[in-house]
């Protein structure tokens, strides 16, 4: 891409995904140099859909959380011309990135061992997907809360006010976008020593079953099934929100020092000669008791200083804040979190390289915004564009905007 930066300049990519686990991945290999381009169906990308809110295009913000710094195709792969055009853009590609239900790439001819392979050995071919393609659940579709569900997670999220509660951030799809990039840049090492491309895997059921951490180890070794407990931590006490004068507070507290430190900190030292509370075995076996005598030593304190005394003291602890506290943090400002670009803004990927720094690209594309240009520079000629644009193999709407039907359906 003009002007790009990063470790993975010169690296392009074909992106075949949709909605959050794939694109992020692409997205996060954008912001570091890689050249992506996006390939959507003729709908375009559900996520384009999922709003309110929206865009002057009608795409939903939804979206442009994850697919800044690529440029845009849309291709019926369905269609023999529009394999074509994927089998150019794939004789320069490093990378080819989907996340269709198994058997779907099979389907069209595009399987990996079935066609790819041979045909571009240095290809590293990323498959996105629920359960991977056999087994038991094999093949089915999966969607970030019923992977939650499914896999426990869901099962150790919430109170017993609540019950079971889904994450409120789609954390399986998070993850599993950032199981991917590793995938593929461990492939990529690989190929430095053999020459040769791979096929890499990430599932949503492998990604949700990691997270239970440590609640999969408690229950090996103990045979006891972890429960709700809202905040609190299973293996360690206090580690759990506490109520202050003016809000929420965590308070997360590792070690017998920091203990120590805590209780002189909120004038209870004696908290720390308790037996009930002498170590962390005690305080998880005492941990209502506990948490009783913390808000009692905290109701009249005011979040924002407590916490920042606290952190000051060496004991971990911080205000709950909403979204927009949290974004306008001037440690946010610091760390230049937020990437802004002309009618965007966006949150900046989170790895820093010292040497070679990523640039977070241009605001995301329009619907198929880039496909004459990338058309052109595939070998196809004006009458050729015409005639994948007429077919429906490539479609590209006027001004980058989805076709009709879908955005109607988008704004209602």
């Amino acid at each position: 891409m003009p002007g790009a930066t990063g470790s993975l300049q010169g690296l392009k990519v074909v992106d075949l995904t949709r909605v959050l686990a794939g694109p992020l991945c692409t997205q996060m290999l954008a912001d570091h140099g890689a050249e992506v381009v996006k390939v959507e169906p003729p709908a375009g990308d559900e996520t384009r859909r999922l709003g309110p809110p929206f865009d002057g295009s009608g795409s939903a913000a939804y979206f442009s959380a994850l697919n800044r710094g690529k440029r845009a195709l849309s291709l019926d792969l369905s269609q023999p011309a529009a394999q074509e055009v994927l089998h150019r853009l794939l004789e320069g590609a490093d990378a080819l990135v989907e996340n269709f239900v198994p058997g779907t790439m099979e389907r069209w001819g595009l399987g990996y061992e079935q066609a790819l392979a041979a045909r571009y050995p240095r290809l590293i071919y990323c498959a996105i997907s629920g359960f991977g393609g056999d087994g038991p659940l094999g093949g089915l579709p999966g969607y970030d809360a019923v992977l939650q569900a499914l896999c426990g997670v869901m099962s150790v999220n919430g109170d017993a006010a609540s019950g079971s509660t889904r994450v409120g951030i789609p954390v399986v799809d998070h993850l599993t976008g950032y199981v991917a990039l590793s995938g593929i840049l461990m492939a990529l090492q690989a190929r430095h020593r053999t020459g040769t491309g791979q096929r890499v895997e990430a599932t949503l059921y492998d990604t949700a079953l990691s997270l239970l951490l440590p609640h999969a180890s408690s229950w090996f070794a103990s045979g006891h099934d972890p429960q709700l407990l809202g905040s609190a931590h299973p293996n360690i006490a206090p580690y759990d929100k506490f109520r202050a004068s003016d809000g929420e507070v965590f308070i997360g507290i590792l070690n017998d020092s920091q203990f120590q430190r805590f209780s002189r900190h909120i004038g209870r030292p004696q908290l720390a000669h308790d037996a009930r509370f002498a170590s962390n075995a005690s305080r998880v076996l005492n941990r209502a008791a506990l948490k009783d005598e913390i808000e009692s030593a905290i109701a009249g304190s005011p979040s924002g200083p407590l916490c920042e005394a606290l952190m000051r003291a060496a004991v971990p602890a911080a205000a709950v804040q909403s979204v927009p506290q949290a974004l306008s943090h001037p440690h946010s400002a610091h760390r230049d979190v937020l990437v802004r670009r002309e009618g965007y803004t966006g949150v900046r990927s989170p790895m820093r390289l010292a040497a070679t720094p990523g640039t977070p690209g241009a605001a995301p594309p329009r619907f198929a915004q880039d496909a004459p240009e990338i058309l052109a520079g595939l070998g196809y000629g004006a009458r050729e564009r015409e005639q994948l644009e007429a077919s429906g193999a490539a479609p590209h709407a006027a001004g980058g905007r989805m076709p009709l039907a879908e955005r109607e359906v988008a704004m209602r």
